[in-house]
């Protein structure tokens, strides 16, 4: 039996990595003002940080479940038998609804993940699942390499401000630090599928001490290897600030640092920094 796996572009897997892992990325639709764009085709993480600096609308869309059919079809015509298909928490996100919707429509047989998680955390599960095809696992067995690698990750984010999740209403449980976190810099994490607030400290230097603290803590829970990277927006030499920092407490050569994608930046905004660990 041939398994492939499948994710969307909210992954935020860089485009060589996903290649040479094997896995097909289905991309998200981003506008910005009045154009529309694809991500990973048209549009950049970049692009998205001037626009919320110059307050442009900016809105993402999930990949249709034409979409989705017309990838599952094309990995069927290759050969596969099976697809595993693993994707953003359906809390923050209508993708897993397409992908299941699609599912039902082809003759292929699609098992959909619902991580409930974001960004890397997706992106580790993705790269769990490639794992578990490569070593001959069954769909099933594949499947659950994705199911465990998300349920064991965490995210630990750091915004500079509530505001962009708020209004692309991915705010969740956050929401209730609205109107008082002004003296303050809330780390939030993904709590059964939603934003939710962690811990509120006083200031960004703080805060990002913080969460390496908790990132350390969450490795050291782990009984083998892990996962581990750093994702920004608009805030290169902070990330890679906070990853030689990490890689030093946990005596690691280096931590990979990328830029978000554009359709999670959409939603966190310019200063986002975000640490994801997952075990293996």
């Amino acid at each position: 039996m041939t398994v492939a796996v499948v994710t969307d572009s909210t992954a935020s897997l860089d485009p060589d990595d996903a290649a040479r892992e094997g896995i097909t990325v289905v991309p998200t639709t981003v506008i910005i003002g009045a154009r529309v764009y694809t991500e990973g085709v048209d549009v950049t993480s970049h692009m998205i940080a001037d626009a919320l600096a110059d307050n442009v609308p900016v809105s993402t869309s999930r990949p249709s479940p034409e979409t989705f059919q017309a990838v599952y079809r094309a990995l069927a015509s290759t050969g596969v038998d099976e697809i595993v298909s693993v994707h953003i928490s359906s809390k923050v996100s209508g993708t897993v609804d397409a992908a299941r919707l699609a599912a039902d429509r082809v003759d292929v047989p699609v098992r959909v993940v619902d991580t409930m998680q974001a960004g890397l955390a997706t992106g580790f599960a993705a790269g769990a699942a490639a794992r578990a095809r490569d070593a001959g696992g069954t769909a099933e067995e594949v499947e659950a390499a994705a199911v465990a690698s998300a349920r064991s990750a965490r995210v630990l984010l750091y915004v500079d401000t509530l505001e962009y999740l708020r209004r692309g209403g991915r705010i969740g449980r956050a929401a209730a630090l609205i109107g008082s976190a002004l003296a303050v810099k809330p780390i939030l994490t993904l709590e059964d599928g939603e934003v939710t607030p962690l811990e509120k400290v006083r200031t960004s230097s703080k805060a990002l001490a913080r969460v390496e603290a908790l990132a350390v803590e969450a490795v050291r829970g782990y009984a083998g290897d892990y996962d581990i990277g750093v994702l920004h927006l608009a805030s290169e030499p902070v990330a890679v600030r906070v990853a030689q920092s990490l890689a030093q407490q946990l005596d690691r050569p280096e931590i990979p640092v990328d830029e978000v994608g554009a359709d999670i930046g959409a939603h966190v905004g310019p200063g986002m920094i975000a640490v994801t660990v997952s075990a293996r």
